[in-house]
């Protein structure tokens, strides 16, 4: 009864258990930390045209190709439970059937490295260079300026944007959204959400203006194009 191997098991099933409350307070603590997060979101230009999207698509089909602005305060998403955040920003229109729900389609991503996840070279840096976000290595050393504030301007999607149907021409209603997915050391993942919860606010701002998807073009006529901007949004919805 009182054998080392008997010692050895009562010892590791405590350390479990404290290691296991520890974890659950962690977890917990996270949603004392309250989240304001804030960002401008605005379209700069949408180009529709006909072809193969991508080098592996087995047909040629209708594809859209949209610059934007985006300007971020996430900071408060970050806190001492957050390993890295994942971004994205979706463009969303009406589906073809009133029953079914909106189309939705990411056009750019990122993930946002935590204040002591160690450097990976799928962390990306909105304040490293060009050249540097290209590399492949890890950064020698993660940036000293706060997580989550940065500013894009007439940025390149890393994604076209298609639709099932193969058309996207003239599609009237599209709006483009900020969102995001934090994965924490501990705990559940947490997504954007679009009420308050707690001393967790919804995001400020990060949604464009509706716009519609240029008509695309007959052959010889040059791309469907439609640009946004103040007082230039392009066809409104």
């Amino acid at each position: 009864m009182h054998s080392a191997l008997v010692r050895l098991q009562n010892v590791f099933g405590f350390f479990t258990t404290v290691a296991s409350c520890i974890a659950i307070l962690i977890a917990f603590s996270s949603f004392t930390s309250p989240q304001t997060p804030s960002a401008s979101l605005k379209l700069r230009n949408v180009q529709v045209v006909k072809g193969r999207p991508h080098y592996y698509s087995s047909k040629k089909e209708e594809y859209a190709h949209i610059k934007f602005d985006l300007d971020t305060d996430l900071s408060s998403l970050f806190n001492w439970n957050t390993k890295q955040v994942f971004l994205y920003i979706k463009a969303t229109y009406p589906p073809t059937s009133p029953s079914e729900p909106r189309t939705e389609a990411i056009l750019w991503d990122a993930i946002l490295a935590g204040p002591i996840q160690p450097p990976h070279h799928n962390h990306w840096d909105p304040h490293a260079s060009t050249k540097s976000r290209r590399s492949k290595s890890p950064p020698k050393s993660p940036s000293t300026k706060p997580p989550g504030i940065f500013k894009l301007a007439n940025q390149r999607p890393k994604y076209q944007i298609t639709d099932p149907s193969g058309r996207i021409a003239a599609q009237a209603n599209a709006t483009l959204e900020l969102a995001w997915n934090v994965q924490p050391w501990v705990g559940a993942l947490t997504w954007s959400r679009d009420a308050d919860f707690g001393v967790w606010k919804k995001l400020k701002g990060g949604r464009t203006k509706a716009f519609t998807f240029p008509a695309l073009k007959e052959k010889g006529e040059g791309l469907g194009t439609a640009k946004g901007g103040e007082g230039n949004r392009g066809k409104p919805a």
